[in-house]
């Protein structure tokens, strides 16, 4: 199945599936007092390219959880008010949690060479960001509200990361970040929501579990709406929402159960293999639409773009390490082909 057909077929499929009705199986668990930090770092040169959507960088934390966000003291108390009435994420008999991200991505042509503008191809761009989210679970259900904000354009520092990234490699640099967009504040709110629509019965051991997520993004910089699924089979599966490549409201790599090995008082050991699925129909993308207000390089879009995942992870106590291999479809009307990249997570709990 080709990856452009994936991208329609997915929205309507998960959107369905999402909407499952195996809550009722959730159970109600000890909360975590544990924090988990996230690293992920992404590259198409997993892919032997360097070109489109070519690096990403990402930082995370997530609280402990909470019965309450204000639980969590280290958190404004004037911003309370307004979580409060934020929709999604106040769900009752549920824990919840805050997260702060940071991160970098780079889009690039696939002429690096040519110092003039690629008119059929992409905008040179850089997004450097920041992130806060305010997460609602159980172990069947996460819903995720995020707010990211950051900068569009030469602050975004992309131009500079990955000269520095070719230095260390001996590339060539590329020569043409003179037509990067302009600078541009940018602002995106996003929500997505996380169910566990079918697991094994046993806790440790072998298992399976299929995680689906739907949800979508409203902003200058990206709007969208999207929906997946993921299977997971291995050895004492951990109890978190799966693994995810860098995308807004998807690092759920912080353990939702106490039969997560990174908790349990069993062997702190659990490997997996997983394979996924998601689709996303693409209203506005400033990599590809250019800048919203400034006269700048643009392409024509696809309006529906697939990706299609399948890696590995291993948990060894407190530590999780995942390696994604990714393949998207094409994202504007004269790319060449489809964009294959690779991802790296590693995150710690503690």
């Amino acid at each position: 199945m080709r990856l452009a057909t994936l991208g329609r077929a997915c929205p309507a499929l998960l959107w369905c599936l999402a909407g499952w009705p195996l809550e009722l199986l959730a159970k109600d668990e000890t909360p975590s007092a544990a924090s988990t930090f996230t690293f992920m770092f992404e590259n198409d040169l997993f892919g032997n390219s360097d070109d489109q959507y070519t690096s990403g960088l990402q930082i995370g934390w997530l609280s402990p959880d909470l019965q309450r966000y204000e639980d969590e003291q280290r958190m404004p108390r004037w911003l309370l008010p307004v979580v409060h009435i934020l929709p999604f994420i106040n769900g009752e008999n549920r824990q919840h949690n805050i997260g702060l991200t940071a991160g970098q991505q780079t889009f690039t042509p696939t002429d690096t060479q040519a110092r003039e503008v690629v008119k059929d191809d992409r905008p040179y761009a850089g997004w450097l960001y920041g992130g806060v989210s305010f997460i609602s679970k159980n172990d069947v259900v996460l819903d995720t509200l995020e707010i990211q904000f950051g900068v569009v354009g030469p602050l975004s520092l992309a131009r500079e990361a990955q000269a520095f990234v070719h230095d260390l490699r001996g590339l060539d640099k590329p020569r043409g970040w003179d037509n990067q967009l302009d600078n541009e504040p940018g602002v995106a709110i996003i929500y997505q929501n996380k169910r566990r629509i079918l697991r094994s019965t046993n806790p440790a051991g072998l298992g399976y579990d299929v995680i689906t997520h739907a949800g979508g993004a409203l902003g200058n910089v990206f709007t969208y709406l999207n929906a997946g699924g993921e299977l997971r089979v291995g050895w004492n599966l951990p109890g978190d929402y799966g693994t995810s490549i860098i995308r807004p409201g998807g690092d759920t790599n912080a353990p939702s159960s106490v039969n997560d090995p990174r908790l349990s008082s069993r062997e702190g050991i659990g490997v997996y293999l997983f394979g996924g699925v998601s689709g996303r129909v693409v209203l506005r993308d400033i990599f590809l639409d250019g800048n919203t207000v400034s006269h700048s390089h643009s392409v024509d879009k696809e309006w529906l773009v697939g990706d299609a995942v399948v890696g590995a992870s291993l948990v060894l106590h407190s530590w999780k390490l995942s390696y994604t291999q990714a393949l998207r479809s094409k994202e504007f009307k004269h790319q060449q082909k489809d964009h294959n990249f690779g991802s790296i997570s590693v995150a710690y709990t503690f």
